[in-house]
């Protein structure tokens, strides 16, 4: 059965050294829910601009419901530059303001809350006080049996202590890297010994359903209740590794919702990051059947 899975968020453009790709956490992960089977939903803001438009046009096309992005007259679409590296790890710089920044509480918001399954929600997109309160409200909103997903995104300043502890209170399920679990241990002044302990302290002290900790290329680290799952990924030809993060998400939050044991949630979640790795840009179109196959040897 599908599931209504919404991205609540920004939507952007990936400038990346080949063009332009679109990206965006919350969308990035709406698609690749869309891929597994489930209804991805985006709930973001574009503007009324070519960028804005294009990026409606090519949600659609991915097979998105884009009927809760708003639009915004006096704010650009989002735009991120994006350097990588000679390993294909990526670098971002973010423009703002852009219409993200001013995600509006609306009826039909209101409405989507309630008739969803699972929201996916980052730090990024609350950088602006107005959009910030929006996704809470949004997030608040949700039914009782809905899973909230918190994805933790460090990205340059754009982000407290405040906000990432607010926001792990409204979560069911967190997601960071091994790169973000030392420094958002030091911003609430916890010391940070291993990365079990500090999991397992996140997970007793928030009340936490998951905490997730990706490894990179090392795989990832998931705790449930007393359960541990670790897996040591899949090794690919990187191309960039823009939205692999979303894609493990998407990955993880699919398995959780559909039953699946702890470990089998990791090695898809792993198995679906490392594929997006090894494409160009967040949002790749697979060839026909190639990820139902992979998906089946490993379920």
């Amino acid at each position: 059965m599908k599931k209504r899975v919404v991205g609540l968020g920004e939507v952007l453009w990936d400038v990346l050294p080949g063009g332009a790709c679109l990206g965006g956490a919350p969308a990035n992960f709406a698609y690749i829910t869309t891929l597994m089977g489930d209804q991805g939903i985006v709930a973001s803001r574009v503007g009324e601009d070519s960028r804005g438009i294009e990026a409606l046009r090519r949600m659609e096309e991915l097979g998105l419901d884009i009927d809760h992005v708003q639009t915004d007259r006096q704010h650009s679409t989002g735009v991120v530059n994006v350097e990588v590296d000679g390993d294909g790890i990526a670098q971002y710089e973010i423009a703002r303001p852009v219409a993200w920044d001013f995600l509006e509480w609306s009826s039909d918001w209101q409405q989507l809350a309630l008739d969803v399954d699972a929201v996916c929600f980052g730090s990024l997109a609350q950088r602006s006080i107005n959009s910030s309160a929006t996704i809470r409200q949004f997030v608040a909103a949700v039914p009782e049996h809905a899973v909230k997903v918190f994805d933790v995104n460090l990205r340059q300043a754009y982000y407290s202590a405040e906000i990432l502890v607010e926001s792990m209170r409204l979560a069911d399920i967190i997601k960071l890297n091994d790169d973000e679990l030392p420094r958002l241990m030091a911003l609430m002044n916890v010391v940070h010994k291993d990365e079990k302990a500090s999991a397992r302290k996140l997970l007793r002290e928030f009340g936490l359903k998951v905490v997730c900790i990706t490894r990179g290329s090392r795989g990832s680290l998931l705790l449930q209740g007393d359960e541990v799952s670790e897996h040591l990924g899949f090794r690919v030809r990187v191309a960039d590794t823009v939205g692999s993060g979303d894609a493990f998400t998407a990955g993880m939050v699919h398995e959780y919702l559909h039953g699946a044991s702890l470990s089998l949630m990791n090695e898809v979640a792993n198995l679906v990051g490392a594929w997006v790795a090894s494409e160009v840009g967040a949002m790749p179109a697979p060839k026909r059947g190639a990820l139902e196959h992979s998906l089946a040897e490993i379920r």
